[in-house]
């Protein structure tokens, strides 16, 4: 046998030896370690379905930092997280994406990379839904899997740096009238008067000053002041009108006149309700990416407060538009979707232009608020709050708008609506709850008798003092004596005599009798929760604060809540809701301004409906009692006798004077009409409260006496005050002490 076959036939003997074999020569042949197995070996891959459904649902949180955290490691260096970011953002905004879906629908994956499809669904205002079917790619990094970045994973036809660019078609914004059809806000060319004092005729100062000052509702002194206190060389911004409003004064056209016209969003009379109404503002960068996905282009003017914000929607129309994909040299490569805008509506309020005017000119120069509201409906006609503001000031081409700065920064807080957001101490209003829980109780009848003197004594640690004590102490530092109605106490009364006289002892009983001997320490504060106050009114149009109205904890909160002080806060608004609940028999109503909204061809698409909310918890034959009383409140003897004599109208009411803890205290009036039969119109509940003023009956009063002749006769029969007029200087608060006062 030949060498090489007897080692061949040698190699296999060994090795057929080896196999059978596990000891001796075999051994040369065994590996140093073992072999994979299923327990020993490599970790299994990661998810990549799963890794893709969770890039998706970052995308439809906004979240790119996320996103752009999971991309590969070669993509992050090819793109940086602001620019990610900013191309994500940029194309949801352009398409109008308002949301997205997508499903998970295959995968191919190796070791080391995977490839994932999915359908994605763009839900989008303007284009309608836009749907694609697209492929992730990703790559395996430390054994997580890392998305492969590329344009087309937004869009497919985006690949390759195309864009998206949307041609948008916004329709003019829609107007606020007033419950007649009279103008409160509307796109128009507006005119904005001043006037340079280097050019002013001296022969027709006069002339200039006294129509300025009819068309602008501004004292004419008060023009003459600044124009001396300016000097030559000076603009001095006075007010807005339509061509219209200024027919008179241009026809004289008097040196040192400017005019300037300019289109916007104009504000009817220097603004009717401007805290309830709201104004317009630009977009701002915080909102933009919410209103861009809305379908807007990001120039418009938006409502940024008020009517104006809550009815944005309505006012806005719906906008239209062309998406577009562009190549990167601008050139139209396809049209994924489109729409047609459509007219805005128009928002029609419930409020009366001429009541609101004479309500605001009532409270202009104070702090505080006037409310009148149907008392069968829940209607505001009018609601004022002072200071005033101009919303034509936030209109960027209004050449007047330097005073916008002033206003923002104004420590009066003008852009406060008092009447919803306000809240005070009610004072000696608050006895007609206080009243209600007593008769509710069983405890006291409308004939219960009460001496009424100067002094209170049922507190172990004190003696409070009725508000005649502080007038007597008044009257005897003049050298007077204490024999007048407002200097001297009552004496025996009955419950109603009490409300009529606001007889601060009698109610400081009934709280501190229902507290401390009757196992009753709560019914004032439910009676007044009943009432709505220290919640909510529900208006919804417009923001409102809820007020406070707390169990009270001791025998001092009781008799402090009896007479609507200590930890008792309400609104205007409040106030004017449980008015009109006495009023029309104890349905208490949800405030509403909104009277319609009217699309431009066809029937409204919301129309103002009564709703009722609920009924005070008063017996009818109680509440019977409680209104006859506020009637006494305004006869011979009540509090508000002085400023309702000799008018011709039925009405009711209470007077309030509440310690405001700072300054003087607050004046309240708070009534009602009772003239429907014979008026044919609707009675309306009136609440007035002036900030840090005075008495209610000095204040409060006057002003409601002009609401109601402003409603039956177009406007107020005498002055709004005996003090002062319109154009009354801005009052300033100074510290006073002295009692509560009704």
């Amino acid at each position: 046998m030949k060498p090489l076959r007897r080692i061949q036939i040698l190699l296999l003997f060994l090795f057929v030896s080896a196999c059978s074999s596990s000891s001796g020569i075999a051994g040369i042949f065994e590996t140093p370690t073992p072999l994979p197995t299923a327990q020993a070996g490599i970790t299994p891959a990661p998810d990549a379905q799963a890794a893709v459904t969770e890039f998706l649902e970052a995308l439809q949180r906004d979240d790119f930092e996320i996103m752009y955290n999971m991309l590969s490691q070669t993509s992050r260096e090819g793109i940086t997280l602001e620019d990610f970011s900013k191309r994500w953002n940029n194309a949801l905004n352009e398409m109008s994406a308002s949301s997205l879906d997508f499903v998970v629908s295959s995968s191919t994956v190796s070791p080391r990379n995977a490839e994932v499809g999915y359908s994605i669904t763009y839900k989008t205002t303007l284009a309608g839904d836009i749907q694609r079917n697209t492929v992730m790619r990703l790559v395996n990094e430390d054994n997580a899997w890392k998305v492969q970045w590329d344009d087309a994973l937004i869009l497919p036809e985006l690949a390759g740096g195309n864009e998206l660019k949307m041609e948008y078609s916004i329709p003019a914004r829609g107007d606020i009238y007033d419950r007649e059809g009279l103008p409160v806000a509307t796109q128009s060319k507006a005119l904005a008067f001043g006037v340079s004092t280097g050019e002013i005729d001296p022969d027709l100062r006069g002339t200039l000053t006294t129509e300025l000052g009819r068309l602008c509702r501004i004292d004419p002194l008060d023009i003459e002041d600044q124009i001396d206190a300016s000097g030559p060389g000076w603009y001095l911004p006075m007010c807005e009108g339509t061509r219209e409003d200024a027919q008179r004064l241009l026809s004289i056209n008097p040196g040192g006149l400017v005019i300037s016209e300019y289109e916007s969003r104009y504000y009817h009379k220097g603004g009717l309700a401007p805290q309830a109404v709201g104004y317009t503002l630009a977009i701002s960068p915080e909102q933009l990416n919410e209103y861009r996905r809305k379908g807007y282009s990001g120039s418009e003017r938006i409502g940024q407060a008020g009517i104006e914000q809550w009815a944005e929607d309505y006012l806005a129309g719906k906008h239209g538009g062309i998406l577009r994909v562009v190549s990167p040299t601008g050139q139209i490569l396809s049209t994924l979707g489109q729409s047609a805008p459509e007219p805005a509506d128009s928002v029609y309020l419930t409020i009366d232009s001429n009541m609101q005017k004479y309500a605001q000119d009532a409270i202009a120069y104070f702090r505080g608020a006037v409310v009148v509201m149907e008392v069968d409906t829940g209607r505001i006609l009018a609601m004022a709050s002072g200071p005033n503001f101009d919303p034509n000031y936030f209109e960027a081409e209004n050449p007047n708008n330097s005073g916008l700065e002033n206003l923002i920064n104004d420590s009066r807080t003008p852009l406060l609506n008092r009447a919803s957001q306000g809240q005070y101490p009610l004072g000696s209003v608050f006895k007609i709850i206080t009243m209600a829980a007593g008769l509710e109780s069983g405890l006291y009848l409308k004939d219960s008798p009460y001496d009424c003197q100067y002094e209170f004594t049922e507190l172990p640690d004190r003696i409070l003092y009725d508000w005649t004590y502080e007038y007597c102490q008044q009257a005897i530092a003049r050298g007077e004596a204490c024999n007048t109605v407002t200097t001297r106490p009552w004496g025996l009364l009955t419950l109603q005599e009490g409300l009529m006289r606001s007889c601060n002892p009698y109610f400081w009983h009934i709280g501190n009798d229902l507290y401390s001997n009757w196992d009753r320490p709560n019914d004032i504060a439910n009676m007044a929760r009943g009432f709505g106050l220290g919640s909510p009114t529900g208006i919804e149009q417009i923001p409102e604060a809820s007020g406070q109205i707390l169990d009270p904890q001791s025998q001092v909160d009781a008799v402090n809540q009896a007479i609507g002080q200590g930890d008792v806060q309400v609104t205007p608004l409040q106030v004017a809701r449980f008015i009109a609940a006495i009023a029309n028999g104890g349905t208490l109503y949800r405030p509403q301004l909104v009277e319609k909204i009217q699309p431009v061809d066809g029937d409204p698409v919301l129309v103002f409906k009564p709703e009722a909310q609920g009924v005070l918890p008063v017996r009818a034959e109680n509440l019977d009692t409680i209104r006859e009383a506020m009637f006494m409140v305004t006869g011979p003897d009540g509090t508000a006798r002085r400023d309702i004599r000799g008018l011709q109208f039925s009405v009711a009411g209470k007077t309030g004077t509440a310690e405001s803890g700072s300054g003087l205290p607050h004046a309240w009036f708070a009534g009602f009409t009772n003239n429907e039969e014979n008026t044919g119109l609707p009675d309306i509940a009136i609440v007035v409260i002036v900030e840090n003023i005075g008495q209610g009956s000095e204040y409060g009063v006057p002003i409601f006496r002009a609401m109601v002749e402003t409603y039956y006769y177009g406007s107020p029969q005498r002055q709004f005050y005996d003090w002062g007029q319109i154009g009354y200087p801005p009052y300033t608060p100074t510290p006073a002490g002295g009692g509560v006062v009704p």
